[in-house]
Protein backbone atom coordinates (compact mmCIF):
# COMPACT_ATOMS: atom_id res chain seq x y z
CA UNK A 1 0.00 0.00 0.00
CA UNK A 2 3.07 2.56 0.68
CA UNK A 3 4.68 1.31 -2.36
CA UNK A 4 1.29 2.28 -4.01
CA UNK A 5 0.77 5.50 -1.92
CA UNK A 6 4.26 6.74 -3.72
CA UNK A 7 3.51 6.15 -7.15
CA UNK A 8 0.27 8.08 -7.05
CA UNK A 9 2.14 10.47 -5.00
CA UNK A 10 4.90 10.78 -7.98
CA UNK A 11 2.13 10.48 -10.86
CA UNK A 12 0.23 13.56 -9.06
CA UNK A 13 3.49 15.79 -8.69
CA UNK A 14 4.25 14.93 -12.77
CA UNK A 15 0.13 15.38 -13.53
CA UNK A 16 0.55 18.85 -11.94
CA UNK A 17 3.49 19.60 -13.29
CA UNK A 18 1.72 19.01 -17.05
CA UNK A 19 -1.12 20.58 -16.29
CA UNK A 20 1.09 24.38 -15.35
CA UNK A 21 3.15 23.81 -18.52
CA UNK A 22 -0.14 23.11 -20.65
CA UNK A 23 -1.99 26.18 -18.92
CA UNK A 24 0.73 28.65 -19.65
CA UNK A 25 1.57 27.43 -23.12
CA UNK A 26 -2.26 27.84 -24.00
CA UNK A 27 -1.64 31.40 -22.31
CA UNK A 28 0.46 32.43 -25.07
CA UNK A 29 -2.20 31.05 -27.87
CA UNK A 30 -3.95 34.46 -28.35
CA UNK A 31 -4.98 34.76 -32.19
CA UNK A 32 -8.12 34.10 -33.76
CA UNK A 33 -9.11 33.71 -37.50
CA UNK A 34 -10.12 31.27 -39.88
CA UNK A 35 -8.25 28.77 -40.82
CA UNK A 36 -7.65 26.95 -43.75
CA UNK A 37 -7.61 23.27 -43.53
CA UNK A 38 -6.46 20.95 -45.60
CA UNK A 39 -7.33 17.28 -45.33
CA UNK A 40 -5.38 15.03 -47.78
CA UNK A 41 -3.67 11.14 -47.86
CA UNK A 42 -4.53 8.30 -49.11
CA UNK A 43 -6.36 6.50 -45.83
CA UNK A 44 -9.80 7.01 -45.57
CA UNK A 45 -11.81 9.94 -43.32
CA UNK A 46 -11.39 13.02 -45.16
CA UNK A 47 -14.54 14.05 -45.66
CA UNK A 48 -15.81 12.23 -42.90
CA UNK A 49 -13.42 14.59 -40.61
CA UNK A 50 -14.49 17.53 -42.33
CA UNK A 51 -18.34 16.50 -41.61
CA UNK A 52 -17.79 16.43 -38.33
CA UNK A 53 -16.08 19.75 -38.35
CA UNK A 54 -19.42 20.75 -39.69
CA UNK A 55 -21.12 18.85 -37.26
CA UNK A 56 -19.26 20.87 -34.72
CA UNK A 57 -20.02 24.41 -36.87
CA UNK A 58 -23.87 23.27 -36.16
CA UNK A 59 -23.60 22.66 -32.65
CA UNK A 60 -22.24 26.70 -32.02
CA UNK A 61 -25.35 27.76 -34.60
CA UNK A 62 -22.95 28.66 -37.38
CA UNK A 63 -24.08 28.35 -40.93
CA UNK A 64 -22.09 26.52 -43.17
CA UNK A 65 -21.92 25.69 -46.97
CA UNK A 66 -20.47 22.53 -48.65
CA UNK A 67 -19.66 21.62 -52.44
CA UNK A 68 -19.31 18.02 -52.97
CA UNK A 69 -16.75 17.87 -56.26
CA UNK A 70 -16.79 14.71 -58.28
CA UNK A 71 -18.88 12.17 -55.89
CA UNK A 72 -22.19 12.62 -57.46
CA UNK A 73 -25.85 12.04 -56.65
CA UNK A 74 -25.36 9.17 -53.79
CA UNK A 75 -27.81 8.90 -51.20
CA UNK A 76 -25.68 9.98 -48.37
CA UNK A 77 -26.30 9.39 -44.97
CA UNK A 78 -24.65 13.39 -44.29
CA UNK A 79 -27.74 14.55 -46.75
CA UNK A 80 -30.47 13.33 -44.58
CA UNK A 81 -28.51 15.56 -41.71
CA UNK A 82 -28.20 18.55 -43.62
CA UNK A 83 -31.12 18.26 -44.77
CA UNK A 84 -32.44 18.31 -41.16
CA UNK A 85 -30.90 21.53 -40.98
CA UNK A 86 -31.67 23.84 -43.68
CA UNK A 87 -31.06 27.48 -41.98
CA UNK A 88 -28.00 26.42 -41.50
CA UNK A 89 -26.20 23.89 -43.60
CA UNK A 90 -26.07 24.63 -48.02
CA UNK A 91 -25.53 21.45 -49.39
CA UNK A 92 -24.31 21.50 -52.99
CA UNK A 93 -23.41 18.23 -54.44
CA UNK A 94 -21.52 19.34 -58.24
CA UNK A 95 -20.64 16.31 -59.95
CA UNK A 96 -22.08 12.84 -61.86
CA UNK A 97 -20.07 10.41 -60.07
CA UNK A 98 -16.04 8.93 -60.30
CA UNK A 99 -14.63 10.19 -63.46
CA UNK A 100 -14.32 6.26 -64.22
CA UNK A 101 -17.82 6.36 -64.31
CA UNK A 102 -18.52 9.54 -66.28
CA UNK A 103 -16.02 8.78 -69.11
CA UNK A 104 -16.34 12.37 -70.27
CA UNK A 105 -13.43 14.80 -69.49
CA UNK A 106 -15.30 17.95 -70.84
CA UNK A 107 -18.58 17.50 -68.85
CA UNK A 108 -16.17 16.46 -65.54
CA UNK A 109 -13.96 19.89 -66.35
CA UNK A 110 -17.57 21.93 -66.28
CA UNK A 111 -18.85 20.44 -63.39
CA UNK A 112 -15.26 21.21 -61.55
CA UNK A 113 -15.69 25.02 -62.87
CA UNK A 114 -19.26 24.99 -61.54
CA UNK A 115 -18.39 23.56 -58.47
CA UNK A 116 -15.73 26.05 -57.89
CA UNK A 117 -17.80 28.70 -58.50
CA UNK A 118 -20.44 27.68 -55.68
CA UNK A 119 -16.99 27.75 -53.11
CA UNK A 120 -16.48 31.14 -54.24
CA UNK A 121 -19.79 32.13 -53.89
CA UNK A 122 -19.95 31.30 -50.34
CA UNK A 123 -16.34 32.21 -49.91
CA UNK A 124 -17.89 35.40 -50.52
CA UNK A 125 -21.00 35.35 -48.57
CA UNK A 126 -20.50 37.13 -45.10
CA UNK A 127 -23.58 34.65 -43.70
CA UNK A 128 -21.05 31.53 -44.18
CA UNK A 129 -18.82 30.86 -41.34
CA UNK A 130 -17.61 27.50 -42.92
CA UNK A 131 -17.03 26.31 -46.38
CA UNK A 132 -16.23 22.58 -47.16
CA UNK A 133 -15.11 21.97 -50.99
CA UNK A 134 -15.20 18.13 -50.74
CA UNK A 135 -12.69 16.46 -53.02
CA UNK A 136 -11.26 19.67 -54.14
CA UNK A 137 -8.10 18.09 -54.68
CA UNK A 138 -9.16 15.84 -56.85
CA UNK A 139 -10.48 17.92 -58.94
CA UNK A 140 -6.97 19.78 -58.97
CA UNK A 141 -5.35 16.67 -59.34
CA UNK A 142 -6.70 16.62 -63.03
CA UNK A 143 -6.53 19.75 -63.82
CA UNK A 144 -9.85 20.42 -64.24
CA UNK A 145 -9.11 23.97 -62.51
CA UNK A 146 -5.66 26.28 -62.13
CA UNK A 147 -4.21 25.71 -58.97
CA UNK A 148 -2.70 28.91 -58.45
CA UNK A 149 -6.61 30.90 -58.98
CA UNK A 150 -7.64 28.01 -56.90
CA UNK A 151 -5.09 29.29 -53.71
CA UNK A 152 -5.36 32.92 -54.40
CA UNK A 153 -9.35 32.32 -54.25
CA UNK A 154 -9.23 30.43 -51.16
CA UNK A 155 -6.85 32.73 -49.37
CA UNK A 156 -9.19 36.11 -50.85
CA UNK A 157 -11.69 35.70 -48.01
CA UNK A 158 -12.91 37.00 -45.25
CA UNK A 159 -10.03 36.46 -42.37
CA UNK A 160 -12.70 34.94 -39.68
CA UNK A 161 -14.08 32.38 -42.76
CA UNK A 162 -12.91 28.43 -42.13
CA UNK A 163 -12.52 26.48 -45.54
CA UNK A 164 -12.29 22.84 -45.42
CA UNK A 165 -10.69 21.44 -48.35
CA UNK A 166 -10.40 17.41 -48.83
CA UNK A 167 -9.24 15.28 -51.20
CA UNK A 168 -5.84 12.99 -51.67
CA UNK A 169 -3.05 14.35 -53.81
CA UNK A 170 -2.83 18.14 -52.32
CA UNK A 171 -0.90 19.80 -54.54
CA UNK A 172 2.26 21.47 -52.85
CA UNK A 173 0.98 25.22 -53.20
CA UNK A 174 -2.33 24.46 -51.17
CA UNK A 175 -0.47 22.49 -48.22
CA UNK A 176 1.99 25.65 -48.03
CA UNK A 177 -1.17 28.00 -47.94
CA UNK A 178 -3.06 26.11 -45.17
CA UNK A 179 -3.00 26.51 -41.94
CA UNK A 180 -3.65 22.75 -40.92
CA UNK A 181 -2.89 19.79 -42.89
CA UNK A 182 -3.96 16.26 -42.61
CA UNK A 183 -2.28 13.58 -44.40
CA UNK A 184 -4.53 10.48 -43.71
CA UNK A 185 -2.55 7.39 -43.77
CA UNK A 186 -3.85 3.93 -44.64
CA UNK A 187 -2.79 1.24 -42.35
CA UNK A 188 -5.46 -1.64 -43.63
CA UNK A 189 -8.83 -1.04 -45.16
CA UNK A 190 -11.69 -3.13 -45.54
CA UNK A 191 -12.16 -3.34 -49.19
CA UNK A 192 -9.36 -4.97 -50.10
CA UNK A 193 -10.59 -8.01 -47.84
CA UNK A 194 -13.51 -8.04 -50.26
CA UNK A 195 -16.32 -5.94 -48.07
CA UNK A 196 -18.11 -3.80 -49.78
CA UNK A 197 -19.20 0.22 -49.24
CA UNK A 198 -21.12 0.07 -46.04
CA UNK A 199 -23.98 2.57 -44.96
CA UNK A 200 -23.09 4.71 -42.15
CA UNK A 201 -19.35 4.21 -42.97
CA UNK A 202 -18.69 5.22 -46.38
CA UNK A 203 -21.54 6.58 -47.37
Amino acid sequence: MEEQDRINARHNEKARKRQAFMQAKIAQKTDEKGLLIVHTGKGKGKSTAAFGLVCRALGHGMKVGIVQFIKGGWATGEKAVYAAFPDQVDHRVMGEGFTWDTQDRARDIAWAQAGWAEVQRMIADPGYAMVVADELNIVLRYNYLAVDDVVAGLMDRDPMKHVVVTGRNAPDALIEAADLVTDMVQVKHHFHAGIKAQRGIEF
